[in-house]
């Protein structure tokens, strides 16, 4: 209650302050979108369609929302959390919050500007945001005979761009992974020697330039993203066993002692959502070994290979949480491909689609897809084979861009 408070037996006048009455209860929602008030609370109908709930734009602290499964349906058609420029349990308003568990109740309540919205009840607080879909690729560096620095871009369609001048030192087989959800780096490689550089990659594809690297100097090197926002670069000639970590800012951390069979010339792909393989390589002789890496970048031990052994193959994540190796060289070029589960089980050979070879390099795009392009195919190539988001490999497409080899991609931006 509020309002004056008027003569009374007591002796009493002023005014008296509203109180907090609880959440008010809304009408059960059924539409695929809501747009919801701070301290209230409402029951979502998800057994026609699923629904998006918009939280208000401008909570303050204390804020409180409750999101109640009404018919016990989320399981089919998930709940879905638009932010709304506030973070949410401190990851930022472009991570994807889906509610998938039938009878399933979210009640959050709003923190600061810096964790945002933060559920308070135990099944919310069980909950991993995913982080979003990264959209475009690029592709860069390598050798056509000489070391160059160009680079290609590639958009959200797999359409891959004509030559951007080169920016940083020519070289070729460095290594290039994702960071920061939405960038990319290149780093490592070969001159006329092993070097330890890197270049960081924007989120609009803009190449900078030399960064003086960190950690020992190789080539052969593959990356990959973890952990959402992070990346990390292991293994390399003259077969090393040791990996390096990328901060979400694009910071290469110091040598990390390896774990696993010593090789370069091998590939490596984010899976899970969060976490990363390596596999395949050389170290003598070809090697078929993969070592997962934990969505905190711990590489654990050899786990033995599936599939033929071959080295100066490619690889990229694609559909939700799965990824795909491909190409390379046995004893002599070839097309074939493994998909690897979202568990990170890597599968056996699926029949070569697309001209064989090797020294290529390859990057998810378009949210769900991957592309696999350039290489040496008995002379220098640019060939690209988009992958839809089941994992089939198509045809050749004509490529556009320096034909040329040992060459590395990665994915970067999240908008399309």
């Amino acid at each position: 209650m509020s309002g004056a408070v008027k003569s009374n037996v007591f002796g009493s006048s002023g005014t008296v302050a509203a109180a907090a009455g609880g959440l008010s209860w809304q009408d059960v929602v059924t539409a695929s979108t809501v747009t919801v008030e701070s301290n209230r609370g409402y029951f979502i109908n998800t057994t026609s369609n699923a629904c998006t709930v918009t939280l208000p734009a401008s909570p303050a602290v204390g804020d409180q929302v409750i999101l109640l499964d009404y018919a016990r349906t989320w399981d089919s058609n998930a709940v879905t959390i638009d932010s709304n420029g506030n973070n949410f349990q401190g990851d930022p308003d472009t991570y994807t919050v889906d509610y998938d568990t039938a009878g399933q109740g979210i009640n959050i309540v709003y923190a600061d500007s810096t964790k945002g919205w933060i559920p308070n009840s135990d099944i919310a607080n069980a909950l991993t945001a995913s982080a979003p879909a990264t959209q475009k690729a690029i592709f860069g560096f390598g050798t056509t005979g000489s070391n160059t620095g160009v680079t290609n871009l590639v958009n959200s369609s797999g359409v891959v761009a004509s030559d951007t001048s080169a920016v940083g030192t020519a070289r070729r087989s460095p290594a290039a992974t994702g960071y920061g959800l939405d960038k990319a780096i290149f780093a490592y490689g070969y001159t006329s020697s092993a070097v330890s550089m890197s270049n960081l990659v924007s989120n609009s594809g803009v190449v900078a330039s030399d960064v003086t690297g960190v950690g020992t100097a190789r080539a052969y090197a593959e990356g990959a993203s973890y952990g959402g926002d992070k990346g990390i670069i292991a293994y390399g000639e003259d077969n090393l066993s040791m990996s390096n970590l990328i901060n979400s800012s694009g910071v290469v951390g110091s040598d990390v002692t390896g774990v696993g069979t010593a090789r370069g010339r091998l590939a490596a792909a984010e899976y899970g959502g969060d976490k990363a393989i390596f596999a395949y390589g050389y170290n003598g002789s070809n090697v078929s070994v993969s070592n997962l890496v934990t969505n905190a970048g711990v590489v654990g031990s050899d786990v033995t290979g599936v599939g033929s052994a071959r080295r100066t193959l490619a690889a990229a994540g694609y559909g939700s949480d799965l990824a795909i190796f491909g190409f390379g060289l046995i004893s002599g070029n070839t097309g074939i491909t493994n998909l690897v589960t979202n568990a990170g089980v890597v599968g056996s050979d699926v029949s070569a689609v697309g001209t064989a070879r090797a020294y290529l390099a390859a990057a998810k795009y378009g949210g769900d897809k991957a592309i696999f392009a350039f290489g040496n195919d008995g002379g220098y190539d640019n060939t690209k084979n988009l992958v839809n988001s089941s994992g089939v490999v198509a045809s050749d497409a004509t490529g556009v861009g320096t034909a040329r080899e040992q060459i590395k991609g990665a994915a970067y931006s999240i908008t399309a």
